[in-house]
């Protein structure tokens, strides 16, 4: 098992409200993508709202309720890497100017976290201010420059721990 594994998450201000004519083909779309990230390689876990289907009834903006969020973990970089341009979620993300404003700014980062912790709505929005800030790094990066995962550290380097005698 590894280590780290990747969180992503990547935010998008909605066209209309969810609930609209405008919006239907993107709402339809989402329990079919939604079970596809689930059951794809590599997948880990997906944020969802209190309803627990998917993320749409969370507002990372409370101001702005056409301000959506979708976080999720996964083993690898090649494994979201896979779902998102190889697989049936592309034929959503082509359709993405239907549903969603294009962004001047970043709207999308990942970053590496110890393996069995989920992310916050808060820690996702820290990562895209982050990213925002100062480009690409370690702390958040996109598919363009990844990162390798943090080095594991070796036993007898931890804290606390004494060499063999």
């Amino acid at each position: 098992m590894n280590e780290f594994h990747l969180a992503q998450v990547n935010v998008g201000r909605i066209l209309a409200p969810l609930d609209s004519p405008q919006l239907a083909g993107f709402v339809a779309q989402l329990p079919e993508i939604n079970a596809l990230a689930d059951q794809a390689p590599g997948f880990v876990w997906r944020m969802v709202d209190g309803g627990g289907a998917d993320s749409t009834g969370l507002r990372p903006q409370d101001d702005d309720d056409l301000f959506l969020i979708n976080c999720s973990v996964w083993e690898s970089v090649e494994a979201l890497q896979d779902y998102t341009y190889r697989s049936a979620h592309l034929k959503v993300l082509a359709r993405r100017r239907e549903w969603f404003e294009r962004l001047a700014d970043f709207h999308h980062a990942m970053w590496w976290i110890p393996a069995g912790r989920r992310p916050s709505v808060d820690e996702a929005m820290e990562r895209i201010a982050l990213i925002r800030k100062n480009g690409e790094g370690p702390g958040a990066f996109t598919f363009r420059a990844p990162h390798p995962p943090p080095a594991p550290v070796p036993p007898d380097t931890m804290i606390g721990s004494s060499p063999a005698t």
